[in-house]
């Protein structure tokens, strides 16, 4: 069975866009069972409009930057009963794109709207709404191969080292719980239906089209078919596959970008070696001058004496008169 790819932006989106489909994703990856899920307002994708200079040719690159970002609100059901929470959902294809996850991380803190009352003793008081940040990325981590990484948080009584199992609202407010999924780590294990469920962005999956995986329907649990049908409907899309296309133009550029950025790296690498050498070597040729200019000096110097030689030569002279004189 053939589905469209969704480590491309457009598919991931089509695919999103369905509340159902979000709610199995979602409560599939953080374990919690979602009640209600709202999109938020309009996703955020970053927008690139750069200038290079090629064949001394001006050239504009304008489209979908490499971090993708989808927001909800979701009413979630936890061990401490009902729970708002805003769920981020970014996805990126470099390692760069790190600063662009903290930017946009931040920017949710700072947002009034991520703002809730609650109720604390007899009083009611603004706290912020927790986040659950989830990463989907397309590149490898440095330390780790697994697939899908929980990044959880626990109180600890540093005194007695006992967990403290109460949530507090000033705690919860200013930290958060994250997932990072390794796209290239999705490889042919099955272990448990998040696995499974994963499977969809293997890469390993895809034709010679980067655009199309190949996926086996009868794998899936029934609870799972509705996504391989979602993605299997995306391919006979004409506007996702003229989107995808799109956004294999982008990354073909950006690459193109990073490539002479690196050559031009290099190059300044060895520019600045050969000026350090450069001024070694003048450094080397001015200490050569000052000697030979000292040297100068003293041979002037003693050129300018003449008869009023320095002390040492007027006493050797006398001393030589006067040893031929005595002996005459």
């Amino acid at each position: 069975m053939q589905i469209a790819n969704p480590i491309y932006d457009v598919v991931f989106k089509y695919l999103m866009g369905v509340n159902k489909i979000a709610k199995i994703m979602i409560s599939s990856i953080i374990g919690q069972e979602i009640e209600e899920l709202e999109f938020r307002p309009q996703e955020c994708v970053s927008e690139v409009e750069k200038k290079r200079e090629k064949s001394q040719k001006n050239r504009k690159l304008k489209g979908s930057l490499t971090v993708y970002h989808l927001d909800f609100s979701a009413k979630i059901k936890t061990d401490h009963g009902e729970q708002i929470v805003i769920i981020e959902i970014q996805k990126a294809k470099y390692p760069k794109d790190i600063i662009r996850f903290r930017s946009y991380l931040g920017e949710q803190y700072l947002n009034k709207e991520n703002i809730q009352k609650v109720k604390q003793g007899k009083r009611i008081r603004k706290s912020g709404i927790p986040i659950i940040s989830i990463y989907f990325i397309g590149h490898h981590l440095d330390n780790t191969k697994a697939g899908v990484i929980k990044i959880g948080r626990t109180y600890t009584d540093l005194i007695t080292g006992e967990e403290i199992k109460n949530k507090e609202v000033f705690i919860e407010s200013l930290t958060h719980d994250s997932y990072v999924i390794q796209i290239p780590e999705l490889t042919q294990k099955r272990r448990n239906e998040l696995e499974i469920l994963l499977s969809i962005f293997d890469q390993s999956n895809k034709e010679k089209d980067f655009h199309i995986l190949n996926v086996k329907e009868e794998n899936f649990p029934e609870k799972y078919r509705p996504i391989i049908r979602r993605l299997q409907k995306a391919i006979s899309n004409p506007d996702i596959k003229k989107k995808m296309e799109l956004e294999d133009g982008i990354l073909d550029e950006l690459e193109d970008m990073d490539r002479e950025i690196e050559e031009l790296t290099e190059e300044n690498i060895q520019v600045k070696q050969e000026n350090i050498q450069v001024k070694q070597k003048y450094e080397r040729v001015e200490q050569e001058k000052e000697r030979v200019e000292q040297e100068k000096e003293r041979v002037e110097q003693e050129k300018n004496n003449g008869g009023e030689r320095s002390p040492e030569i007027s006493g050797l002279r006398s001393f030589y008169l006067h040893y031929k004189n005595s002996n005459s």
